[in-house]
């Protein structure tokens, strides 16, 4: 187990969650590396467990290796040498047991690409290797076997051939949106991500976040902060009434038409995380509730400018803190974006 916990730590964040989705870790998405590396090593315990327990008794019989990918960059093989092919193989000069990879992508009849074939030397005591794997979306193969003292290969089994996932990112999307018209007033839509108790406080963080560092007139929230009695002779979508540069008369266009014409477009930037559900937990000085789970997820705008974000949790007797500050910043170089309430007939 050693052996294996030590090739877990050595994973990514990335690879560890999909290690643990495929193994069926519960909550795998919201747990710390550490925590991934114990559960996964649990789950694999387990699985072993029940496996030895519901498998036949073969009284070591066969040979058998088995070729599990777990990302698009590692794979985990397990394997049983009975004692009779053991003893046959030292007879016959055995000197070190060997995994081969192979790649059969596309073959037939147990062939093989030429020159993909890679030998990885293992513990002559071992039962379980993590391997790399050359290339993801391939189709692999294992091969159990030993090298021979001055040469030769001694073949104790092949694996199934299985697939490696694609390095390239999932297409499945964990998050729910709600859906919304934009012909529908704000007022009559309850996105179900946000918890029914908010009393404003994602707006509250948002101007936290961006105290000292929000500029008006600028973006595409720009049509609620201007002044509209200004008096700019601008309209709504920032261009006079006659845009198109032709005269009031028309002078040197045949047809002449005339239609109103909009656009909005924005964006909100989601925080979540994860605490002890004991812990209190604060961002930028606002107590956010948590769920029972200890979980939380808040949506805020995502105007320009700087928008820095503090998380602070404390445990509930006030000894232990854990912090991360989340900085972040937008701009939007062109608006011409008008609402359709604001839209004006223009010449074109």
């Amino acid at each position: 187990m050693s052996q294996t916990l030590s090739s877990l730590a050595r994973m990514t964040l990335r690879q560890l969650r999909q290690v643990a989705s495929e193994l069926g870790v519960t909550l795998y998405s919201r747990k710390t590396k550490d925590e991934l590396v114990s559960a996964i090593g649990e789950r694999q315990a387990d699985l072993s467990s029940l496996e030895q327990e519901h498998a036949p008794s073969r009284q070591g019989e066969d040979t058998r290796v088995v070729f599990l990918p777990r990302d698009p960059q590692w794979a985990y093989v397990f394997w049983e040498i009975c004692e009779k092919d053991r003893q046959q193989a030292f007879k016959a000069g055995a000197s070190q047991l060997c995994l081969r990879v192979a790649d059969v992508t596309g073959m037939s009849n147990g062939g093989s690409h030429p020159h993909t074939l890679q030998e990885v030397p293992v513990d002559s005591h071992a039962t379980e290797w993590y391997l790399p794997v050359p290339l993801s979306d391939r189709d692999y193969r294992v091969e159990l076997g030993y090298r021979v003292s001055g040469g030769g290969w001694i073949s104790l089994a092949f694996s199934s051939v299985a697939r490696v996932p694609a390095l390239h990112p999932s297409e499945q999307i964990l998050d729910q949106f709600v859906p919304f018209s934009l012909d529908t007033p704000p007022s009559t839509i309850t996105p179900q991500t946000l918890p029914s108790s908010d009393n404003g406080l994602h707006e509250r963080l948002y101007q936290t976040a961006t105290t000292g560092t929000r500029r008006l007139g600028r973006g595409s929230e720009a049509f609620h902060e201007l002044d509209q009695g200004s008096g700019t002779g601008l309209n709504a979508s920032g261009a006079g009434l006659w845009a198109s540069g032709r005269s009031e008369s028309g002078s040197g266009v045949v047809a002449p038409r005339q239609r109103s014409f909009w656009l909005v477009a924005d964006a909100e930037l989601i925080v979540y995380g994860a605490t002890d559900p004991s812990a209190k937990l604060s961002i930028g000085g606002e107590d956010v509730p948590l769920s029972s789970d200890g979980t939380f997820r808040i949506q805020v705008p995502f105007r320009d400018g700087q928008q820095v974000y503090a998380i602070e949790a404390v445990a509930a007797d006030g000894e232990q803190k854990r912090n991360i500050t989340l900085d972040f910043e937008r701009t939007t170089p062109e608006d011409n974006s008008n609402p359709s309430d604001q839209a004006v007939a223009e010449w074109f």
